[in-house]
């Protein structure tokens, strides 16, 4: 299936999502994840309006930026090593995996040193899965608390992994959970933390993370097809 055509489907399942979650009037992102997607068809992506590329790796993120440059937004979506943090501070959009105090350290320091506020969203492990990174919910409070004492950091939502179930109704609790979070976060009230993104929902569950309240999905293989 051409890339075209896998992207009606995945705008024509938002649609439905969106209606059946009453939701008609809120728009849902799609972030295009590129883990071994070659240029060419990120290029073909991008001519078809998806302006904002995933990438799970930094060094991958930079050199499609070098040869993709302005004509995206990159979003670092995979876990990030504070030592790999000056190499693309400068190219990223929103990362969506800040999890840990070391990783805001890093990042308010490079974003002060370019002079530029750094978009990012917390990673939440709802599931508390060993295999994920992510904090535990009741840590993100404390946490909230502590990254606003960076001055460089402007935190814009929340981003989950749901654990793989053949059928997403079993982990829609997941998204749910993320919600209702972000909800409980922004009721608090915080000075320069905002709760208008929720990324969670990937090929095999978002639409029902869609239904849930995400507004932000990332798709890979349901965009590009199985990856090499």
């Amino acid at each position: 299936m051409s890339i075209k055509h896998n992207l009606t489907i995945i705008e024509e399942n938002i649609k439905k999502s969106l209606k059946k979650a009453n939701r008609t009037d809120d728009k849902v992102d799609i972030i295009a994840v590129t883990k071994t997607v070659g240029v060419e068809s990120i290029k073909e992506a991008i001519k078809l309006g998806l302006k904002d590329i995933g990438e799970n790796r930094p060094q991958e993120l930079i050199k499609k930026y070098d040869v993709i440059s302005n004509n995206a937004n990159y979003h670092m979506i995979g876990h990030l090593q504070s030592n790999k943090v000056k190499y693309i501070i400068d190219k990223v959009s929103l990362i969506h995996s800040l999890d840990r105090i070391s990783l805001a350290k890093e990042l308010n320091k490079r974003a002060k040193i370019n002079d530029i506020i750094v978009d990012a969203l917390i990673q939440v492990n709802i599931a508390e899965e060993k295999s994920k990174f992510g904090l535990k919910v009741d840590d993100v409070i404390r946490f909230i608390e502590k990254v606003l004492e960076f001055d460089n950091i402007r935190i814009k939502g929340l981003m989950t992994i749901a654990p793989f179930a053949k059928d997403p109704e079993e982990i829609r609790w997941v998204f749910r959970d993320l919600r209702k979070l972000s909800e409980t976060i922004d009721n608090r009230g915080y000075n320069n933390i905002e709760m208008n993104i929720l990324s969670m929902g990937m090929t095999n569950d978002y639409k029902v993370a869609i239904e849930e309240g995400s507004n932000m999905i990332r798709i890979g293989t349901g965009l590009f097809g199985e990856r090499k």
